[in-house]
């Protein structure tokens, strides 16, 4: 962020940390707001996008202080970026976003829960698998034992995400850091990226990814020196913080003689392919981040391109039932990704997919908005399981572990704890009998 300047009078002119040119080009003709999650269930212009990219201005500009109002609506935002798939000027408005929510971070006084939830859980926790494994194996415990209608409602929601059958620390030490393809010599080499999150509560969908890319002919190398990829920083308003976190994977994988580097996150994805924007300041980095960013792919993009041969034909139980697709907003509208992982599911369901009505609406997790917008999240949450249920799917798929996770916890909690969620990984190497030895 650049310094504030001194204006005619000696006093100090608001900070800049707005690209007015990024800011300007919208033109708030308003065909953002039937794509906008908050904007459909409040139907207040604050919480659309061309009323926050207003209220970014206002405060760009010092015509409005950083105080609750302003801060809410912007906190209220999912950041999941549909407005850009439905904006003709091309507005970047996550990069306006994160740019306001780090000025944000960085001037405006939270509550004490606030601090401990953006500053200790998402920053300090959760980007750390050893650290998380530690955090989460009480919550485990008590969920195991049934106790958790003893915490506070806000400790039990949070409880309420986590899998029931996550698989933690042995799988995620099985993960070799190389995989050889299944038939050599092999097509090509991969690097894969194993995520935060996902290596501790998805593991074995990590393995599950691997396999399938090994089955599709390439090596794989999984390098453990690999960090977070900054996306619970830079979605949070930490851009230092996340720019760290990108200088360290990109020296990391760079290192390595890769045809691509493979995630099966859409929201680490979603900021891996944009380290060239992160770092486009930074001389020394710029460059490597491009790329960097140009080899990164989504693990639908990758199979879907080089590996179509595997799917072929309805491979599905005939007594499975409807199966549906929710689109992973950083992989729908973020990376703008919606065919590969539908040709992938309808390759190997057929006739059982059926599409999901509002499938690219934001189901609430929005990484870590759940946690620290839960009324909002809840709201979200709610209209996606109604979707569901009025699909008539008994397996959802999607392409993100918290999507999952949130899904999931909501078809509990509306009783309807016979439809299954699954990563598209697991649903793929299930329904075309894949060998599952690590």
């Amino acid at each position: 962020m650049k310094a504030p300047a001194a204006d005619r009078d000696g006093v100090d002119a608001p900070p800049v940390f707005l690209d007015s040119a990024k800011a300007l080009s919208c033109i708030h003709c308003g065909l953002c707001l039937s794509s906008c999650p908050t904007y459909l269930e409040t139907g207040d212009e604050n919480n659309s996008p061309r009323g926050r990219i207003h209220l970014m201005k206002a405060l760009q500009d010092g015509r409005l202080s950083l105080d609750e109002g302003p801060v809410h609506h912007l906190d209220l935002c999912l950041g999941c970026r549909a407005c850009e798939a439905a904006c003709p000027s091309g507005v970047q408005y996550g990069a306006l976003l994160e740019a306001t929510r780090d000025h944000v971070e960085q001037h405006h006084s939270r509550s004490a829960w606030q601090r401990f939830l953006r500053r200790v859980v998402i920053e300090k926790i959760l980007p750390f698998p050893e650290r998380m494994e530690i955090a989460i194996a009480p919550a485990q415990f008590l969920k195991r034992l049934g106790m958790e209608r003893f915490l506070p409602t806000a400790a039990r929601d949070l409880l309420s995400l986590l899998p029931k059958n996550s698989s933690a620390a042995p799988e995620v030490d099985e993960l070799p850091e190389r995989s050889p393809a299944a038939t050599q010599p092999a097509r090509g080499r991969l690097g894969f990226v194993r995520g935060c999150v996902m290596s501790v509560l998805f593991a074995g969908t990590n393995a599950a990814s691997v396999r399938l890319l090994n089955r599709a002919g390439y090596d794989v190398v999984t390098p453990m020196e690999q960090g977070c990829c900054g996306a619970l920083y830079s979605h949070g308003g930490n851009l230092d913080q996340a720019r760290q976190a990108a200088r360290r994977n990109i020296a990391v994988f760079e290192a390595l003689s890769l045809d691509a580097i493979v995630i099966n996150a859409a929201g680490c994805g979603s900021t891996l392919k944009e380290y060239g924007h992160l770092l486009e300041n930074d001389p020394a980095w710029a460059e490597r981040a491009e790329r960097f960013s140009s080899k990164v792919k989504d693990l639908t993009e990758w199979l879907s391109a080089n590996a179509d041969d595997l799917f072929a034909g309805p491979q599905v139980p005939a007594n499975t039932g409807a199966i549906t697709s929710h689109d992973a907003c950083h992989l729908a509208h973020a990376q703008r990704i919606t065919k590969a992982p539908r040709d992938l599911i309808k390759a190997v369901a057929g006739s059982a997919f059926v599409e999901l009505p509002e499938a690219d609406v934001c189901c609430g997790s929005a990484g870590s908005y759940n946690m620290v917008e839960p009324e909002m999240a809840g709201r979200l949450q709610r209209r996606k399981v109604e979707n569901i249920l009025r699909s008539g799917a008994r397996t959802v798929v999607s392409t993100n572990p918290g999507c999952l996770m949130q899904i999931r916890a909501g078809l509990d909690r509306a009783g309807a704890s016979h439809i299954e969620t699954l990563h598209i990984a697991d649903f793929l190497e299930r329904a075309t009998n894949l060998q599952h030895d690590p």
